[in-house]
């Protein structure tokens, strides 16, 4: 989503949130019912960042990830997107393209900057505030797990999916 004038760019880096609790979110879903982090306790949450509905690599991803649904499933994890397009959006994006996952609405950009997923980008030379697509992976007790910066879409669900293999999920959380 373009940058809007006087918008700033998270202050913190998604890293920084490895091994710890999970900032407090509190957002629209695409149902029009009111989603927050504490809604997820109990399983692991996969929250993904993305900048915007019905271009390619968003669409992408959210096909990518509503391919495996019933695979993260199994592992006891949830699929979750949040972009700073309107609820209204969301329903037309899933709508168009069979997306089955929740997706968030962060029209104001305050989880994403929460998140440290709000950066400056450059593009042609010209720098702008944006989403910088990143994926976190949340354990059952709301703590941060792993977080995916800068993901590039393709075999991206695949990877968090085989990191949730690899790593184990037993009672809901990441080993």
């Amino acid at each position: 989503m373009a940058s809007q004038k006087g918008e700033e760019a998270s202050s913190i880096q998604p890293e920084f949130l490895l091994g710890k609790k999970a900032p407090f979110f509190e957002l629209e879903g695409d149902d029009g019912k009111r989603y927050a982090l504490k809604d997820f306790e109990g399983s692991v949450l996969v929250l993904y960042f993305y900048p915007k509905d019905d271009t390619p690599g968003c669409t992408s991803e959210a096909k990518d990830f509503t391919a495996l649904k019933e695979a993260f499933r199994a592992k006891g994890a949830r699929v979750v997107g949040v972009s700073r397009d309107t609820v209204e959006k969301h329903k037309k994006f899933k709508e168009k393209h069979g997306i089955q996952v929740l997706l968030l609405s962060d029209p104001e950009g305050k989880v994403h900057r929460e998140y440290g997923v709000l950066q400056e980008k450059t593009m042609y030379g010209k720098k702008s505030i944006g989403t910088v697509r990143t994926t976190f992976l949340i354990d059952a007790q709301g703590v941060v797990r792993r977080a995916f910066s800068k993901v590039k879409v393709a075999g991206h669900a695949q990877a968090v999916l085989q990191v949730i293999d690899e790593e184990g999920v037993a009672c809901g959380k990441i080993l």
